[in-house]
């Protein structure tokens, strides 16, 4: 059976019945159906939260193939829950973009998915689209201010770097003019589209402490310049307070259930390979305040999501990650050492042992922030008894403990060796994790830092743009926040060509964004683009509902 097929077999309990479990009463719920709701920001609680273990689940460098994080972030926290520690998932929300495209949905697989996965997949409770309309507010009034002769502020076009945003790949969109028709139709200009994932509002909500931050936060987002060199923030624009009264219910993080019943939060969800990559700070917190044991992930490999849940989240957060399970598969390691997409389901030693060298450095950096990792092996039915004795033998050289995780065919039970590593790593931690960098460090030098230590790089290259804009930076005093460096997630470098484990390259910097709202710069590096495309036979091409409301092909 499929993910789909598996789900539906599934007897879903009433959401009163998963929040009474997760410890809040039905009466401070905000339902949404039978099956979804909201949690009120007010049953956060800091000290209490402080008690919770946080386990965060990252992986080594994807592949076409998939490695399965949140599959294994929602059997592992269902393997603990058997073990007798409370334990919630909190995950983030998929994007409309994947599921219509290639990579698909985000809500687990086989045995180990959160539910109801049709719902969550789509559309949801409405937090993309109210993260989606905050922004393009935001656009629109730009437009109008440049159009005003009454109210302008004297924006110079020509610097502003605000786009619109939709929760769909459309590479159509990407750029585009605005204002054509004439005098009343605006004033033309070039902009274009983001994916609604890549917002500096989604940044923002996933990084807020409350609806007050998030207001102060939306207020902070730099627009661009005056034509006489004034800085612009949306807060200028009299904007915020409309942007966070749409954001209202978007920013209350959203309760659903495992196939085992179990709470799962999930809420928020920026890209990591062009934004944090990691679930809303507000649904964490909620998800530790219940919980003896929460698990989190982050997006793509531990280069990308994981570097910035520690540098960006968990500084802004003050919280701190007991263990990281790095989730790896042999098919992942066979792909980076060389083996082609079409063999993967075939034995190879050779180049699994060729591909080792990426699990290597992925377990590198996890040390590097003093944290202990654990490689949880993600077992496919095509992996060989030898294939998975190497990784084991790897491990045990390195003095790293490992586990095979069978959570897809067996849900919790198949993770009951990995949670027992969990437990006793988190037992054993004492002291809180090291940042890589400091914030008050040049922006160059942090760039730098995450370049040559995470990447493992042998420089960074600064086209003209990106150097003008690191004049600009410290000009209007931002160059002492934290970096989100957006870069392809298929390898460590920023040419995705380059697998396994590469060195002697160079990062290349061709400009670098400013997102004060959500308080991070980003440098972009290589051909990384912010909004996807379709492929030819996009993944919507096999979904269809029948007459009855039955739908199909979503996996």
């Amino acid at each position: 059976m499929n993910d789909l097929q598996i789900a539906k077999q599934i007897e879903l309990k009433p959401i009163t019945t998963i929040a009474k479990k997760f410890g809040i009463d039905s009466n401070d719920i905000e339902m949404y159906g039978k099956y979804k709701a909201k949690l009120p920001l007010s049953k956060i609680d800091r000290e209490k939260a402080k008690n919770s273990n946080l386990i965060l689940v990252s992986a080594i460098s994807p592949t076409p193939a998939g490695e399965g994080k949140t599959t294994i972030s929602i059997g592992l926290s269902e393997a603990l829950n058997k073990l007798q520690k409370k334990t919630t998932v909190v995950l983030r929300e998929p994007s409309l973009g994947p599921v219509f495209g290639i990579k698909g949905g985000a809500t687990g697989g086989g045995h180990s998915q959160v539910l109801p996965l049709e719902d969550i997949n789509l559309h949801f409770t409405g937090d993309f689209s109210a993260i989606e309309k905050a922004h393009n507010l935001l656009a629109a009034i730009i437009d109008n201010n440049i159009q005003s002769k009454t109210n302008s502020l004297g924006l110079d076009a020509r610097t502003i770097t605000w786009k619109r945003v939709i929760d769909m790949n459309d590479r159509a969109l990407r750029r585009i003019i605005v204002g054509l028709g004439g005098t009343t139709s605006g004033v033309p200009r070039e902009t274009g589209f983001d994916i609604t994932a890549a917002s500096e509002i989604m940044a923002i909500l996933c990084i807020a402490t409350s609806l007050g931050d998030l207001k102060k936060r939306l207020g902070n987002i730099f627009i661009g310049y005056t034509m006489d060199k004034k800085p612009i923030y949306a807060r200028d624009l009299k904007v915020a307070g409309a942007m966070a009264t749409l954001l209202r219910h978007a920013i209350k993080p959203n309760l659903v259930q495992t196939i085992e019943g179990n709470p799962a939060i999930i809420h928020g969800g920026p890209f990591a390979n062009i934004a944090q990559g990691t679930n809303s700070v507000i649904a964490t917190l909620m998800g530790m305040t219940y919980s003896d044991y929460t698990v989190t992930e982050a997006g793509f490999g531990f280069d990308l999501g994981a570097e910035k849940f520690f540098d960006i989240k968990c500084q802004s957060a003050n919280i701190s990650p007991k263990a990281v399970v790095l989730t790896t598969t042999i098919r992942a390691l066979k792909y980076h050492g060389g083996a082609g997409l079409k063999a993967l389901n075939i034995s190879n030693i050779e180049a699994l042992r060729l591909g080792l060298p990426n699990l290597e450095k992925h377990l590198e950096n996890i040390k590097q922030f003093n944290v202990t990792p654990i490689i949880a092996i993600n077992r496919f039915k095509s992996d060989s008894k030898e294939e998975i004795q190497l990784v084991k033998d790897f491990a045990k050289v390195k003095n790293i403990r490992v586990a095979v995780a069978n959570v897809w065919a067996k849900g919790g039970d198949g993770a009951i060796e990995l949670a027992k590593h969990v437990i006793e790593v988190a037992e054993k931690c004492k002291e809180p994790f090291k940042p890589l960098y400091k914030w008050d460090m040049d922006v160059e030098e942090k760039i730098e830092t995450i370049a040559q230590k995470i990447y493992g790089a042998e420089h960074v290259d600064y086209n003209s743009s990106a150097k003008s804009q690191l004049k600009k930076i410290k000009e209007l005093g931002l160059d002492k926040l934290p970096i989100c460096v957006a870069k392809t997630q298929k390898s460590l470098s920023d040419n995705p060509k380059l697998l396994g484990r590469p060195k002697d390259f160079i990062i290349t910097v061709r400009e670098i964004e400013i997102a004060a709202g959500a308080g991070f710069l980003i440098p972009i590096t290589g051909d990384i683009m912010r909004m996807p495309g379709l492929p030819a036979h996009p993944a919507s091409e096999g979904i269809d509902i029948s007459d009855s409301g039955e739908i199909t092909g979503l996996f």
